[in-house]
């Protein structure tokens, strides 16, 4: 799964990848969690790129409460078509969710050791994702999101069984392309992302704890 993530993508970056329509003005996040607002791009009414902020964990239209979010923060990629919570948002509502890496944990015996996994070559993370609106019985409305996930690579294998969907730059533009609503051909994309492409190292457990948001939890330490 993906439960944690850094974003520090610059503007500058963003606006190149995805064509934005103006420089977006985003602060350095290095441990975003659920339930929080999380900068995510997806394709406009006018057919052009937008990037906007949604609550992370997705809340599908027909649900009662908006608790259900804690438990869609994530959406196997293998079964959106199986999923009521998932099918119409895969169809209509596709989001990408730019990231410079992400964590994940390594258990050895009772110990849960935090892991940093970003590109080798800087480029950003872009997580496939699925965007829901979902209106309150007091009538508030609410954009939420959540990230695909995939089987793991071999580098992520040791630790875990499942990774992001991550996409590759030109990817993205077919993965938005609101216009794309026969999804047969989209399966290709849930690819695990190539191990040779990204690297990984321990973290400090300050991670662990939502209130630490600095950068040196990215940091590599000492094992």
């Amino acid at each position: 799964m993906c439960g944690r993530f850094s974003a520090d993508v610059s503007a500058e970056v963003l606006l190149q990848t995805f064509n934005l329509s103006g420089l977006p003005v985003i602060n350095p996040r290095y441990n975003v969690a659920p339930t929080q607002q999380v900068a995510v791009v997806r394709e406009g009414a006018d057919g052009g790129n937008r990037l906007d902020l949604l609550h992370w964990g997705l809340i599908p239209a027909w649900a009662k409460e908006r608790t259900i979010a804690y438990k869609m923060i994530n959406a196997r990629s293998e079964t959106l078509l199986e999923k009521p919570s998932f099918r119409q948002a895969y169809k209509y509502r596709r989001c990408v969710v730019p990231a410079s890496g992400f964590y994940e944990w390594r258990h050895e015996g009772k110990a849960k050791l935090p892991h940093y996994i970003r590109i080798r070559d800087g480029l950003p993370m872009l997580f496939a994702g699925l965007w829901e609106s979902w209106k309150s019985p007091e009538g508030e409305v609410v954009e939420s999101f959540t990230i695909l996930t995939t089987a793991a690579n071999k580098l992520l294998e040791s630790i875990h069984e499942r990774m992001p969907v991550i996409l590759h730059p030109a990817e993205c533009g077919r993965w938005l392309d609101r216009s794309v609503t026969n999804t047969s051909g989209l399966a290709t994309l849930f690819q695990p992302y190539p191990a040779d492409l990204l690297e990984m190292w321990q973290v400090s457990p300050l991670v662990n704890t939502v209130k630490h948001h600095s950068y040196e939890l990215i940091a590599p330490v000492a094992i």
